[in-house]
């Protein structure tokens, strides 16, 4: 078995900062906290949910991109546990999805919701299931345009 070095993980890093999530394409599966690990042998990822159906997409575009920046070796584990949990989501990828206008999940204990149009807090839940299943259809009664928000795990 191969193994990498230091500099080379942070290469892997680099690649894999690049692979953008298929559901919502301005953010990265980096952005996203997907990743969970890069070591010198394996990339470790963790899908937003077990049943998520991109979780085999997503585990298709690393090895791609894997292989297309030479590190045809390194393994692609899929670790569940702990669970996948939007904490995970990097302050970039909070504000990627609000300028794609979805609202990031808010923190803990947070009950105002933010429109990412106009950035009203009058808001309210049209229905529990969005365009994909990790995400709640909502709509802002200030500018009255609909968006979805990132649910909470």
């Amino acid at each position: 078995m191969v193994t990498l070095l230091a500099d080379e993980v942070e290469t892997v890093w680099t690649v894999l900062r690049e692979v953008p999530d298929p559901e919502i394409p301005v953010v990265s599966i980096v952005d996203l906290g997907i990743v969970r690990d890069v070591t010198e042998e394996r990339v470790a990822l963790t899908p937003t949910y077990t049943g998520c159906p991109a979780t085999l997409v997503i585990e298709t575009m690393v090895r791609v991109a894997l292989d297309k920046a030479g590190f045809a070796n390194i393994r692609i584990d899929t670790v569940l546990s702990p669970p996948w949990t939007t904490d995970w989501i990097s302050e970039a990828g909070r504000e990627k999805l609000r300028a794609y206008g979805i609202a990031p999940p808010q923190p803990a204990g947070q009950r105002d919701v933010a429109c990412p149009q106009c950035g009203s807090i009058h808001t309210e839940e049209v229905s529990r299931f969005g365009s994909t299943p990790c995400k709640a259809q909502w709509r802002c009664r200030a500018c009255l345009e609909p968006f979805d928000l990132f649910k909470c795990h």
